[in-house]
């Protein structure tokens, strides 16, 4: 199947912002305060920059890392995701790229290492499911 370029943007820019809603509510059901939710957003996006040389946990790499990850996430997924019962396999697309970037790359990382990994699979997940319903919208 052939998706339009303008759908695939919008599906991973949507998918890139809304699919960190499991570990922000993980957060909250852990902590109960707003401010950890917060805090544990920046630390995963701080984590994310170790990405980016020099390596370093850093908010404005991990951003950069983020943005860039999500592109080639979002440009595999639209290749590989099929048009049917694509949310479904948008879930577990997301969760097999999950499990690499977190279990394969990010296990040489201490900052990506330390992140709590059910509520990062989930987020994983998410973006998958997000990027597929966006994608494949009527």
């Amino acid at each position: 199947m052939q998706r339009s370029r303008r759908r695939i943007v919008e599906a991973t820019a949507v998918a890139s912002v809304v699919s960190a809603v499991p570990s922000s509510a993980h957060s909250l059901v852990a902590s109960g305060d707003l401010r950890s939710v917060l805090d544990d957003g920046l630390r995963a996006t701080r984590a994310a920059g170790v990405l980016i040389p020099p390596g370093g946990p850093s908010l404005g790499r991990g951003v950069i890392a983020h943005f860039v990850v999500s592109v080639l996430v979002g440009e595999l997924l639209a290749r590989v995701v099929p048009d049917r019962h694509s949310v479904m396999w948008g879930a577990v697309a997301g969760l097999v790229i999950g499990i690499f970037n977190l279990g394969v790359v990010g296990r040489h990382y201490p900052a990506i290492r330390e992140l709590p990994l059910a509520p990062q699979l989930a987020d994983n997940m998410a973006f998958g499911a997000l990027f597929a319903a966006v994608v494949d919208r009527p």
